[in-house]
């Protein structure tokens, strides 16, 4: 069986970051000026080297953030348009979305455990156990819908934490570690063999070198 490639495309800086904000479907603004260099530099990079080969499918989620990343690394995607799905947006916000961080903070402090996979500090928010049964069940049906393919997916540093625990059986409380330590525009690639998947790389940005 030929092998099914899924890499996954963390977006490029965004304006919640910079600012520092809860973004989802409503709050997100998109990407900060930093952000759009990012996958200009991606772009540039994946054009150059050709190291996608053909794309045969693309995905992206819903937020504005990762829309916009999509759009500019569109000419490295060939004649794929990416798809846009919500199940491969970031963990969702509920009603702590488009509060600062500090006010969140406020708001709605800790209660118990703050690494509880199960816990909600926000109403209508996922708990971190609910949104890796999302993502996770996305990423797990990729190599059914396309066996043999080439598929690219520009998502959220959740969506490549949920991958761990998903496709390589990482336990989500270590799996939540790398959801933060992935890096804007970064690349994460993953090959299913026909019986298992297998990491190819993680955190891939070597272009920033020359953004």
């Amino acid at each position: 069986m030929t092998e099914t490639r899924l890499v996954l495309i963390r977006h490029g800086e965004s304006d919640a970051q910079v600012n520092g904000y809860l973004s989802g479907h409503d709050a997100c603004k998109g990407l900060s000026e930093r952000g759009r260099e990012q996958a200009a530099a991606l772009r540039d990079r994946l054009v150059a080297s050709g190291e996608l080969g053909v794309v045969d499918a693309a995905y992206t989620s819903v937020l504005a953030r990762a829309i916009e990343t999509s759009e500019i690394i569109a000419p490295a995607l060939g004649e794929a348009t990416p798809q846009r799905e919500c199940a491969w947006c970031e963990i969702h916000a509920g009603d702590a979305e488009g509060l600062t961080w500090e006010e969140f903070r406020e708001r709605y402090p800790v209660n118990g455990d703050p690494a509880d996979p199960f816990r909600t500090r926000a109403p209508g928010a996922e708990s971190w156990a609910e949104f890796y049964v999302r993502a996770g069940t996305r990423l797990r049906r990729i190599a059914n819908e396309h066996p043999g393919e080439c598929v690219v997916v520009i998502c959220h540093g959740g969506i490549i934490g949920a991958s761990f625990v998903a496709l390589g059986d990482l336990p989500i409380r270590k799996a939540f570690a790398l959801t933060h330590e992935t890096v804007n525009t970064s690349l994460t690639e993953w090959r299913f063999t026909g019986s298992d998947w297998r990491l190819v790389r993680y955190n891939d940005a070597a272009h920033h070198a020359t953004s």
